[in-house]
């Protein structure tokens, strides 16, 4: 769920990179409200909306952070989550690889995002469905 001027200008420096980031992050908030209010309904998943909301906000707030630092990912100076790659040894492998940056920024996503569906799920680890 994003434009193509979106993902082009995301990760720039400034008010027009954190601009586009912020309009993509709110269409693609808005897809995985949708996808879990049809899982809600339709599946019969008893999700409370408290959990709802914590869950599409930590995926929101870390696809904020991950997407600000596209095309930066092979920068000499580290910052945000290029700097933690940087202090846990895989600095180089962002220097060589022309792929590491996405492959990072892809397992930061999908990390987050189980990490969001176990917040929703509450503490048993799942949500029940609706028996009625």
């Amino acid at each position: 769920m994003q434009r193509d001027a979106e993902a082009v200008t995301k990760g720039k420096p400034g008010r027009d990179g954190a601009a586009a980031c912020l309009r993509h992050v709110a269409t693609y908030t808005a897809t995985q409200a949708t996808a879990l209010y049809a899982a809600y309904r339709f599946l019969g998943l008893r999700i409370p909306p408290r959990r709802a909301v914590a869950a599409l906000a930590v995926s929101a707030g870390t696809h904020y952070i991950a997407d600000r630092q596209g095309g930066h990912w092979a920068d000499p100076a580290p910052r945000g989550i290029v700097r933690l790659a940087a202090a846990t040894g895989h600095s180089g492998w962002l220097q060589r690889d022309p792929s590491a940056g996405y492959l990072m920024d892809q397992a930061w996503h999908k990390g987050w995002v189980a990490i969001a569906a176990a917040i929703a799920a509450g503490g048993n680890g799942l949500a029940q469905p609706n028996r009625s």
